[in-house]
C-alpha cells in the first residue's frame, strides 16, 4: 500500500482487542490497523476490557488502542458504557463499527450518530449458540436497522452476507461493499511439513477449528469418524478451540467409541505459528458450520494448500462455488459426511491460492473506502 498525505482520524470500535487476537472481529482488526496505520491513517482502536487488568491506553505498531471496561464478565454480550463518551468527545473524521452482535456496535454506531460523526459497520455476523439467541437475534437486528440506515456504508465480507442482509432488514443494495477478509498472513511452514503422514505417528490428521459452539458443526466430523475409520484406520481428528460445547463433543466421542482418536484443545490465542503449523500437518481441514459470514480458517487453509470441506450453506457455499473445496449439505447424515471426509483424503482438492484474497486488498480497500467517505463528508460541510 502506497503512504497517503492525508491524516484522516479514524476510530475502529472493535467488541476486543487483546494482546494476543482470537475470533474473526479480532483478527481482522488485528491485521488491517498496522496496514492502514503504515498508509497514513491516524489510527485509534477503541475495545473493552472484561478483566480491567489490560493497559487503559498503548501504543501499538504505528496506531494508539484505548480500553474500557465492560460487564458482565461472563457473557458474550457485554456492555461498556465508557464507549460513548470517547467517540463523542473525540474529533474523529471517521468512526468504523465492527460487528453485528451484542450491545458495543449499536453504542458505537448511536454515539458516532448523537455527535453527528459519519461511521460505517463491518458486519462480521456469526451463527446462534441456542434456539432462543436465534430468535432474539432476529428481534435485535430489527432494532439495528435504524442505525444501519445512517451508516455511510455497511461492509460485508462476503456476497452471502451482504444479500442476507439486505434481504432481511429491507436495506438499500447500494448501502453495502464488500470487503473481503484476507489470507495468508501465518508464518510460512517448509513444505516438507505439509501434511501429516509424513509424521511419526502416520496418523491422517483431520482438523476442525472453531469455538466449541453447537453451531460450528465439531459435532458432525465425531459423529462421522466411526465410518471414517472402517476406511481409513488410522484417522485422528483434531479440534482446536474453545467453547461450553466441549463437555457435549467428549462425551459424544466416549459413546461412539472413538475418543482415542479425537483430540480436543485449544491453540493459544495469537499463536500464528501453532495454527500454521498444525494446519500445514492436516491431511484435511474441515468447517462444517451451519453459519459463516466467510470463514478465515478456510482463508488460511487454502492459503497453506491443504484440502477442505466444508456444508454448503451461507457463506461457505461461495467457496465451493469457486471450486475452491468440496462441501455437503446441511442436512447430510454421518454416513454421507464420512463418504465425503474419506473421498477428500484419498483424492484431495488442492486448489492453486492465486485467487484468494489477501490482508493486503482488504486493507487498501478500506482506505479508499475511508477516503470516499471523508470526501463526501467536506463536500456536505463546504
Amino acid at each position: 500500500m502506497q503512504k497517503e498525505a492525508s491524516r484522516l482520524r479514524v476510530l475502529m470500535v472493535a467488541p476486543r482487542y487483546t494482546p494476543h487476537p482470537q475470533g474473526g472481529i479480532a483478527t481482522h482488526v488485528y491485521q488491517v490497523g498496522p496496514r492502514l496505520a503504515r498508509a497514513g491513517v491516524d489510527l485509534t482502536i477503541l475495545a473493552t476490557d472484561i478483566s480491567g487488568k489490560l493497559p487503559a491506553v498503548e501504543e501499538s505498531e504505528g496506531m494508539k488502542i484505548l480500553r474500557v471496561r465492560a460487564w458482565p464478565t461472563n457473557k458474550d454480550y457485554y456492555f461498556a458504557p465508557g464507549i460513548y463518551p470517547i467517540i463523542t468527545r473525540g474529533n474523529w473524521d471517521l468512526v468504523h463499527c465492527h460487528g453485528s452482535n451484542g450491545l458495543i456496535p449499536p453504542l458505537a454506531m448511536f454515539s458516532a450518530w448523537r455527535a453527528n460523526i459519519p461511521y460505517i459497520l463491518t458486519l462480521h455476523s456469526a451463527g446462534d449458540v441456542t434456539r432462543l439467541r436465534k430468535v432474539l437475534r432476529g428481534l435485535y437486528r430489527q432494532m439495528l436497522r435504524p442505525l444501519l440506515l445512517h451508516a455511510e456504508k455497511l461492509i460485508a465480507v462476503s456476497e452471502f452476507e451482504a444479500t442476507f442482509f439486505q434481504e432481511r432488514l429491507r436495506l438499500p443494495a447500494e448501502q453495502f461493499v464488500i470487503i473481503s477478509n484476507g489470507a495468508g498472513h501465518l508464518p510460512e511452514v517448509p513444505e516438507a511439513t505439509n501434511g501429516a503422514t509424513n509424521g511419526a505417528n502416520h496418523h491422517r490428521l483431520i482438523v476442525s477449528i472453531g469455538r466449541l459452539e453447537r453451531y460450528k458443526g465439531h459435532q458432525r466430523l465425531i459423529a462421522a469418524l466411526p465410518k471414517v475409520l472402517e476406511r481409513v484406520p488410522e484417522a485422528h481428528l483434531r479440534i482446536a478451540g474453545i467453547g461450553p460445547y466441549q463437555p457435549v463433543l467428549e462425551k459424544m466421542a466416549r459413546k461412539l467409541g472413538v475418543a482415542d482418536h479425537v483430540e480436543i484443545r485449544p491453540l493459544p490465542a495469537g499463536d500464528w505459528s501453532g495454527i500454521a503449523s498444525l494446519l500445514a500437518r492436516a491431511d484435511l481441514v474441515t468447517l462444517l458450520s451451519e453459519y459463516e459470514s466467510q470463514g478465515i480458517a478456510v482463508l488460511e487453509a487454502l492459503s497453506l494448500r491443504r484440502p477442505v470441506l466444508v456444508t454448503r450453506t451461507s457463506a461457505l457455499q461461495e467457496f465451493a462455488d469457486h471450486g475452491l473445496v468440496r462441501a455437503v449439505p446441511l442436512k447430510s447424515t454421518p454416513v454421507e459426511v464420512a463418504t465425503a471426509v474419506v473421498d477428500q483424503l484419498r483424492q484431495p482438492l488442492i486448489p492453486g491460492i492465486s485467487e484468494l484474497p489477501t490482508w493486503d486488498d482488504c486493507a487498501a480497500k478500506l482506505l479508499a473506502l475511508y477516503q470516499c467517505v471523508a470526501c463526501k463528508r467536506q463536500q456536505i460541510c463546504s
